[in-house]
């Protein structure tokens, strides 16, 4: 990456600060000002460079500015970026096709963000469980699991146990059962014939990078398929070669009836979700029913149809299994040295910091002034999700920073 001249006019300090009056404050950042990035690596606007060890949570799972996105992108713009769906254009059906093999299933809903796709998947089980399984109207209801991340709109914060992101924003949406995640028994007893759908994450990211026992994702499949409803799977975080395979379903060979997408089917270029489903569920909507201005827009359907064929090859997904090797080993020696448990699959770990060497904020600063960016959640919890193309070499110097910081 080539350095840019530093401007001392636009200093990082002076940029946080005029941020405070103006900006909401709904977001913590890390104090760090970026102005330049490319691959697995970031510059602040002094000039000073960090390794990305957190990937826009997943959104940037190519890296920054990857050159087969970038080129989809200036194609497009050049000739055409919005047509809303009052009209067809050129790339959308390629997009539907392309996606809809990559993930083993028949028909796209293409919009925006990931919440909006988790809206969308809730509207269309509700429907189907009405016209299709025959569930009294207004009395549909979707089973979910304790210490979920789905999004922060109205709708899917009412079935959060977070209470930071619930507090003091109701009146709640009706509709939903919360379960123990990773208990299948108490799944189960919450399924009755008014049950629209379960909606879970394959692996909890906002929680902590949360993997279910072997046996669970193939018990859901199970109990959703006997029970006739729907099984929604978000891969929001977790899908598109992120754990080491296409979908993170695929460590137990499940097929949900409904997937939802999002963050890195933009490539970290343009908002791009969807959710995909099979042709009996998705058929349910009719024009009028659901839609979006710039869902599945020229530009954004470019966009993903170039990460569908990055992923097509498979190249990423065996990356991120082979370093998620290495990922796992360089964390296991860091047991009993400042890491008291972490959870890992492919490139994606939660890692729980001992919390008499501080919380897991001040240990993200540190990688800081390591030169290494992280994101903490919970308590003394950090998060790693390095971009998929991260080498060896770098995901050891991340490492290495982190045992430092916790010596």
């Amino acid at each position: 990456m080539t350095t840019a001249p530093t401007d001392t006019r636009r200093s990082s300090a002076s940029l946080i600060e005029a941020e405070d009056p103006v900006l909401a404050h709904n977001y913590h950042p890390l104090p760090v000002v970026i102005s330049r990035a490319e691959g697995v690596w970031v510059e602040d606007v002094e000039g000073r460079r960090y390794l990305d060890m957190l990937a826009g949570y997943s959104a940037l799972n190519f890296g920054h500015r990857h050159p087969a996105l970038i080129e989809a992108a200036h194609r497009q713009l050049d000739a055409l970026t919005l047509t809303s769906r009052a009209f067809h254009h050129d790339r959308l059906g390629q997009f539907a096709g392309a996606l809809a093999e990559l993930t083993g299933l028949d028909m796209v809903l293409p919009m925006n963000t990931g919440a909006e796709a988790v809206e969308s998947g809730i509207k269309l089980a509700r429907k189907w469980a009405y016209e299709v399984k025959g569930v009294p109207a207004d009395q549909a209801t979707i089973v979910v699991a304790g210490g979920n991340f789905h999004g922060r709109t109205t709708t899917i914060i009412s079935f959060s146990d977070d209470e930071e992101a619930r507090a003091n924003f109701g009146p709640y949406t009706p509709g939903f059962r919360t379960v123990p995640y990773n208990d299948l028994a108490a799944l189960e007893a919450a399924i009755d014939d008014t049950t629209a759908a379960v909606l879970i994450e394959p692996i909890q990211g906002e929680a902590g990078v949360i993997i279910p026992d072997d046996g669970y994702l193939a018990g859901v499949r199970a109990a959703t398929s006997r029970t006739n409803c729907l099984f929604i799977a978000d891969e929001i975080q977790s899908g598109l070669g992120r754990t080491g395979t296409t979908l993170a379903v695929e460590h137990e060979q499940v097929v949900p009836d409904v997937i939802l997408l999002g963050k890195a089917l933009g490539g970290g270029i343009v908002p791009v979700s969807a959710v995909v489903a099979r042709r009996e569920v998705m058929s349910v909507l009719g024009p009028g029913q659901h839609g979006s201005t710039f869902g599945g827009n020229p530009l954004a359907a470019a966009v993903g149809t170039a990460v569908v064929d990055l992923l097509t090859t498979g190249e990423f997904q065996s990356h991120a299994a082979d370093l998620g090797k290495v990922l796992h080993s360089g964390l296991t020696d860091l047991l009993g040295k400042g890491v008291t448990a972490f959870r890992a699959r492919g490139l994606w770990a939660g890692v729980d910091i001992d919390p008499t060497l501080g919380t897991g904020r001040a240990i993200s600063e540190r990688l800081m002034s390591e030169g290494v960016l992280v994101k903490d959640t919970h308590g003394s919890t950090i998060r790693l999700a390095p971009p998929l193309t991260i080498t060896e070499h770098e995901l050891t110097m991340a490492l290495a920073a982190l045992g430092r910081v916790l010596a």
